[in-house]
């Protein structure tokens, strides 16, 4: 007789229905709002690994990694359906502070008195870096538009909405530095095509 297979470290099969657990224990569906929310929080991190993966100043990818850091925080805030207790710090939860959205202004600052003022828009495009500095601006968004539908449902931490319209504000602003540091003319948009 065959011996069963050995139990993967990276499946359960708890998921093959469909239903997926949230941290605290609640099963629900895969595409419920909060799940959305905190899978595209995911896949926002993982373009802007791709960004960073085009980035050489070392003092940009470690602000980066940081970021990053924190929508993994964010994720497993989003990821819980315990609320949110204001000055209590456990282990199993994630409670995102108003000064990570103050970090995300000051990147912002200083990124932006790095290129000219704009006038009108810019199309998304340039180096690889900035490209997928676009992309994950607009990932972000989506991300944003997911939690606010969340919110509408269940109670969330503000302080992440907050975060996710900085961070897309910090991503435009990177990734016109990121042009302009590869030396790369930023295309305008024209009403005419």
């Amino acid at each position: 007789m065959p011996k069963p297979p050995r139990k993967s470290n990276l499946y359960t099969r708890t998921g093959d229905a469909g239903r997926t657990s949230l941290f605290g224990g609640k099963r629900v569906a895969k595409d419920h709002p909060r799940v959305v929310a905190y899978g595209t929080i995911d896949e926002l991190n993982s373009v802007l690994g791709i960004a960073i993966s085009f980035i050489r100043q070392r003092a940009l990818i470690a602000s980066l990694h940081k970021i990053q850091n924190e929508l993994f925080n964010i994720g497993a805030e989003l990821a819980s359906d315990k609320p949110v207790r204001r000055g209590k710090k456990r282990s199993d939860t994630f409670d995102l502070a108003a000064s990570s959205t103050t970090y995300l202004e000051q990147l912002i600052d200083e990124y932006d008195a790095k290129v000219p003022p704009l006038k009108t828009f810019v199309l998304p495009s340039g180096s690889s870096a900035a490209a997928f500095m676009h992309h994950a601006r607009t990932v972000c968004r989506r991300a944003e538009r997911n939690v606010v539908t969340l919110a509408r449902k269940e109670k969330i931490n503000p302080e992440i909405l907050a975060y996710l319209n900085r961070l897309n504000d910090l991503l435009f602003a990177l990734a016109r530095y990121l042009n302009k540091a590869a030396r790369r003319r930023e295309l305008l948009w024209t009403q005419d095509s």
